[in-house]
């Protein structure tokens, strides 16, 4: 009898040994399992023109803020104030153990450079600079501006009454300098006898100086002024509206801004990038060097707000669209392709 009593005990034993197992291997796959769902951060590094500058930076922070909501990526971003702080706040972002940093425009490119190459384990991506594509933790996300700048030279041609349009350009370099060939060739196309004055404010973040830029341009009889200034822009636009002619923005659709005098905006999907490359980290997918966005990727485009337009410009602009799409129109967008359609006099700023 005892001997039964002690086979049963025994017996219990083993059986709860054996539960007490499996409990255990169902909590490692549970562990394995949330270990699977863990999210990334990723950090954004502004140029001067910060957060806040109703263009370039700002569209860039509504992609990471798209991929928050729909990813449940971490995200976080540092305003830089002026060059001095490119180095540190992406060191910052390093320090606070990133999965990805994204530097937000060409001003950056040395500090990513120069950081990617010291934190080689760190992925980088960059917008509107290829400078660094040949380093393997560096996304260069690159765009067609000048296609989206000729669509919006299209509709400044057709739209002035004075056959005189204004220009002002956030800094003469070789991608920003891309808006300005796209668009005089625009305006040239609609109205070969429009006067374009053109004006490098060589800053991103002075919205009085933007200002002073457009309402000169204004007195001298430009009735249609296009920026690509990023926060200096939003001087420009405000001019406009002082002044009530026609102004177009960049990057995003900037018509809120002033919507009786915001005719369009030369849109570059930054938004779409920025999400796009934390999509590809999180799916394991990233891959460093160059990726173009442009019209045949939903890359460009002018503002879908088109409320100011008549329709025969919106019909030229479409036109325009599909002739760039099938190869018709070749937009310039460097200084060789340039000249060689309209000569070396007729562009300014390079």
């Amino acid at each position: 009898m005892k001997r039964r009593v002690l086979a049963l005990i025994m017996a219990m034993v083993m059986v709860l040994s054996l539960v007490a197992c499996g409990g255990q291997q169902g909590g490692s796959e549970t562990t394995a399992a949330n270990d699977d769902k863990k999210t990334i951060k990723v950090g954004m590094v502004t140029d001067v023109g910060g957060i806040n500058d109703k263009s370039f930076n700002q569209t860039s922070w509504e992609g990471l803020q798209r991929a928050e909501k729909e990813l449940g990526v971490e995200i976080t971003y540092v305003e830089s104030k002026s060059d001095a702080d490119y180095k540190t706040n992406i060191e910052s972002l390093v320090d606070a153990e990133c999965d990805l940093i994204i530097c937000v425009g060409f001003m950056l490119a040395s500090a990513t450079m120069d950081a990617a190459k010291a934190y080689p384990d760190q992925k980088f991506a960059i917008i509107d600079d290829s400078s660094c594509a040949d380093l393997p933790n560096v996304a260069c996300l690159m765009f067609e501006q000048a296609q989206a700048s000729y669509l919006v030279g299209l509709v400044a041609g057709m739209m002035t009454k004075s056959n005189n349009v204004g220009f002002v350009i956030g800094m003469s370099t070789g991608p920003m300098n891309e808006f300005g060939y796209g668009y005089v060739a625009g305006v040239k196309a609609a109205n070969p006898d429009a006067t374009i004055q053109q004006y490098n404010a060589n800053n991103f973040g002075d919205a009085g100086l933007g200002k002073t830029a457009a309402k000169d341009m204004i007195t001298k009889g430009a009735d249609v002024v296009y920026h690509a200034a990023g926060g200096t822009g939003s001087g420009c636009i405000e001019a406009c509206k002082e002044e009530n002619v026609w102004a177009i923005g960049v990057d995003t659709d900037q018509s809120p801004l002033a919507p009786q005098n915001v005719i369009t905006s030369a849109m570059k999907r930054v938004d779409n990038a920025s999400y796009d490359i934390v999509k590809a980290v999180l799916e394991g997918t990233y891959k460093a060097g160059v990726k173009v966005y442009g019209m045949d990727n939903g890359g460009v485009d002018i503002a879908p707000t088109k409320d100011l337009l008549p329709a025969d410009v919106i019909a030229a602009v479409e036109a325009a669209k599909e002739a760039i799409l099938k190869g018709e129109i070749v937009v310039p967008k460097d200084q060789a392709s340039f000249e060689a359609q309209f000569g070396a006099d007729l562009y300014q700023l390079d």
